[in-house]
């Protein structure tokens, strides 16, 4: 182009470019689905099927979709990536089957089902328990042809006509003889574990199905007396074995029973609901405890006392006192010790009148390799049925039987006949803080086993359904 031209060039008519009926623009929403019902027609899946007859096997075990509403985005991604592989198998020479299905079991579609229920008034609980099933077997078969044809538009090839279906009778059955055969060998077993479970559906959470959200709970520190030392002193070791124990190290024993003497163990949690399963107190191996009292007067109305000695770790005392309205000015250290020689501690509802011998036997007291004292006391309370690794702790010493309770009921409630505690909630029935918290504070302050109480704001598990 020379220098001088005025002329606005059309770049267009400078390019070689190929003539073709092929669209500009590929027009994929209304094509598409033409070449699905093609591919249909001459029965795609099928003939693959016929092509790589004698071909080594390649199978895709697919985790199958809940039947339960239409495809979102993780569906997608899912589905498109596991087709990518079969599709690549194929290509690579195997005879690579792709039968789809789905979980047409489980809370997410009896949920769906509770929702109807709740936009028209109803009682899930009234509603006859088979009537119930026919409805989320309905439901599930509905959303199952509408997620076929979604997964079939997203151009996954598989046997759609003969899908694989959990509420299938036949699978049922084999599920069922199966397990069956597990029961008749001697390989099933029943027990316990805690797990966590949302008392709005009445159902145990997967780990996925569990959301962390910022909660305000109530926070405790609760005392527990000290019941009982390792045998004899200076005549037991520690472990309360038979032992030649040097004469230094007697010394110092007797010299931490005494400064022990009275005291009580103190221990923190954010969920004081679980103090009536409480079955042990654990503390840290290599943890720096000191046995301290309270050298000021207080007010009347001070959960702590003159005279009241408590064992904590020495750089969780300053933060226990001061929970405890007691001054710096106002404690002081009567020693460093070694809480290994306590053998067994007093549960604070030992003895309660009222409590018809519920808390009576002595709680285990024992070293556990997840306590720390970045936060608490320094001690940990066990309640086994509610918390993993005092649960782990427990099966692993073989102790399960002496510490596992059944104090709360699938809906959140304690057992009826629990004393003081029978029938109050951790959460009310819509969700939120139900009376069970506050019932177990004001119990253990009016025996006198609270030493503070307050509030704090963590990360707390919800349901992702429910929320609660």
């Amino acid at each position: 182009m020379c220098a001088d031209t005025t002329e606005q060039a059309d770049y267009k008519d400078t390019l070689n470019l190929p003539k073709t009926d092929f669209p500009m623009r590929a027009g994929l929403p209304n094509r598409e689905p033409g070449w699905l019902e093609r591919w249909a027609q001459i029965g795609v899946y099928d003939r693959l099927r016929e092509r790589a007859e004698g071909r080594k096997p390649f199978t895709l075990h697919d985790g199958p979709p809940y039947a339960n509403g239409h495809l979102h985005i993780g569906h997608g991604l899912n589905k498109i990536l596991k087709d990518m592989v079969v599709r690549s198998q194929q290509m690579m020479g195997r005879d690579a089957r792709y039968i789809p299905g789905w979980d047409c079991h489980g809370l997410p579609i009896e949920w769906k089902i509770e929702e109807q229920y709740r936009k028209k008034g109803r009682d899930k609980d009234a509603v006859d328990v088979v009537e119930f099933r026919q409805e989320c077997r309905a439901f599930a078969e509905g959303w199952i042809d509408i997620q076929r044809d979604e997964f079939k538009r997203l151009g996954i090839t598989g046997n759609w006509d003969a899908p694989y279906l959990t509420m299938d009778f036949h699978a049922e059955r084999v599920i069922a003889e199966e397990f069956q055969k597990f029961l008749m060998n001697g390989t099933l077993y029943q027990g316990s574990k805690p797990v966590m479970w949302s008392p709005m559906e009445k159902t145990a959470l997967a780990e996925a199905e569990v959301e962390y959200h910022d909660k305000e709970s109530f926070t405790v520190w609760v005392k527990f007396k000290i019941a009982r030392f390792f045998g004899a002193i200076g005549s037991f070791d520690q472990d309360g074995n038979l032992a030649d124990v040097p004469q230094e190290e007697i010394d110092r024993i007797n010299d931490d029973y005494t400064a022990m003497e009275d005291a009580s163990v103190v221990i923190w949690t954010t969920t004081p609901w679980t103090i009536p399963s409480n079955k042990a107190v654990v503390f840290g191996q290599n943890i720096e405890y000191g046995v301290y009292i309270v050298t000021a007067d207080v007010p009347e109305d001070n959960w702590a006392k003159k005279g009241e000695k408590f064992i904590l770790a020495t750089n969780r005392a300053a933060e226990v006192f001061k929970a405890a309205r007691i001054p710096v000015d106002g404690y002081e250290l009567v020693r460093k010790v070694r809480p290994s020689g306590i053998m067994e501690v007093f549960h604070p509802l030992n003895s309660a009148e009222g409590a018809n011998g519920e808390w009576d036997d002595p709680r285990d007291f024992r070293a556990a390799d997840f306590v720390t004292d970045e936060e608490g006391t320094g001690f940990v309370h066990c309640a086994p049925s509610h918390g993993m690794e005092e649960y782990e702790l427990y099966r692993d010493l073989g102790m399960l039987k002496q510490v596992i309770t059944y104090n709360v009921m699938d809906d959140g409630g304690f057992r009826a006949d629990l004393p003081f505690f029978g029938g109050k909630y951790i959460l009310s029935r819509k969700g939120g803080e139900g009376d069970a918290n506050k019932a177990v504070i004001d119990k253990l302050a009016e025996v006198g086993g609270l030493l503070a109480r307050g509030k704090v704001k963590h990360s707390y598990p919800h349901s992702w359904r429910s929320k609660a």
